[in-house]
């Protein structure tokens, strides 16, 4: 199945509050949703998190799940997307800075399903090193890495998410992947943030992916479409 991340920015003149409150309140139930071939649709909205940017490069994700490459080449051909989410994108959302990302999901810690309705997460993209090949990257990842991460206090659902394999025919590409950190509430986010086996975690990762292309958001989980 597709795990694909949208990255979005709120238009200009529009402030972070009144663009998450948009997306969950109009575009997520009026528009997106209803795109037949997705399968889960979840919006995480951006909440502060260590020393805040002036201006966030994203202040919401949007994952959506899709059975595989078939079914996401028909959603976009869709009256549902063409005439219905595509064109409402404009009302709210900076369509130029938004980042598109498909992933295959490797699930390291499986998370507490639906007794956490909306748990609080943290997303690090990354970048690998020059010189290191896609597969040496992964395997680092799943690997050592992993076991590092496993170690933050509070965690309950931990995902390492790879950019999929087809974005790397035309050439290289922006980011490599995802990993996404789960907690249930911000205070525990906040206290892992903080802790010893963060920073444990962050010079490990540096070992083998670039420093200044790893970008971060703690975000609210909000469910649309299915549950985790």
């Amino acid at each position: 199945m597709i795990h694909q991340l949208i990255f979005a920015h709120p238009k200009p003149g529009m402030s972070e509050q009144e663009f998450q409150r948009y997306w969950l309140e109009v575009h997520a139930p009026n528009f997106a949703s209803k795109i037949p071939q997705i399968r889960k649709y979840a919006v995480d909205t951006r909440i502060p998190l260590g020393e805040e940017p002036a201006d966030p490069l994203w202040s919401g994700i949007a994952e959506i799940w899709l059975e595989n490459d078939e079914d996401q080449i028909a959603s976009l051909q869709t009256p549902e997307f063409l005439q219905g989410a595509r064109l409402d994108e404009p009302n709210w959302a900076a369509f130029w800075r938004t980042v598109v990302l498909d992933t295959d999901a490797n699930l390291v810690l499986p998370g507490p399903g639906s007794a956490v309705p909306h748990p609080v997460k943290l997303v690090l993209l990354v970048k690998r090193t020059n010189g290191t090949t896609v597969e040496e990257f992964r395997a680092r990842s799943l690997g050592q890495h992993a076991k590092v991460a496993l170690q933050l206090p509070g965690l309950v659902r931990y995902s390492q998410n790879f950019t999929r394999d087809g974005w790397y025919g035309l050439g290289e590409t922006l980011l490599d992947g995802a990993y996404l950190f789960n907690f249930e509430t911000e205070e525990a986010l906040r206290a892992a943030y903080d802790s010893p086996e963060f920073a444990a975690l962050l010079a490990d990762l540096h070992e083998f992916v670039e420093p200044r292309y790893i970008h971060q958001m703690a975000a609210v989980e909000h469910w649309v479409i299915g549950t985790e």
